[in-house]
C-alpha cells in the first residue's frame, strides 16, 4: 500500500521520498481506504493502490479517476491548467513540456502568461563539447 504511518504521521508514496498528507485530508483518506472500490473481488483483495483498477495489480485509469471526481463534484478541468501554470513558475518551461508531453511553445506561452522567469533558460540540447574550452 502506498500509505505509510511512521511515528503517527501519515505519508503517501507518490514517489521518493514519501509525501506527508496534510492534516485536513488525513481523516478523509483513512475513511476512503476502509471502503475502497474494486477490492472485494477475487482479483483485487490485497490491492496496494489508493485507486485500484479493474485488473489485478493495476491502478485505476486516469480517465476513470477523472470521471469519478467529476461525478463527486470536483472541477477537474480547471485544476489541471492551474497546476501546470504553477509548475512553470517553479520549473523551466522546456522541462515541464518534456515531462508532461506538452509542446515547448505551449509551455513557454503558459510561463509567459503567469510571469515565469525561466525565459532565458537554455534547454539541454547542447552537448558539453559544443560549449568550447573550459
Amino acid at each position: 500500500m502506498p500509505l505509510l504511518r511512521p511515528d503517527g504521521q501519515v505519508l503517501v508514496r507518490l514517489g521518493d521520498p514519501p509525501s506527508p498528507v496534510p492534516a485536513p485530508v488525513v481523516g478523509m483518506l483513512l475513511d476512503y481506504l476502509e471502503q475502497r472500490p474494486n477490492t472485494m473481488t477475487a482479483t483485487n483483495p490485497d490491492a496496494r493502490w489508493l485507486f485500484p483498477g479493474r485488473r489485478a495489480g493495476q491502478p485505476m485509469t486516469p480517465v476513470t479517476l477523472e470521471l469519478r471526481l467529476r461525478y463527486l463534484g470536483f472541477p477537474t478541468q480547471r485544476g489541471r491548467p492551474a497546476a501546470i501554470r504553477h509548475l512553470v513558475l517553479q520549473t523551466p518551461a522546456p522541462v515541464v513540456a518534456r515531462m508532461l508531453g506538452y509542446h515547448g511553445d505551449t509551455a513557454a506561452r503558459l510561463a509567459e502568461e503567469v510571469g515565469g522567469t525561466w525565459r532565458l533558460y537554455a534547454p539541454a540540447t547542447m552537448r558539453r563539447d559544443d560549449q568550447g574550452p573550459d
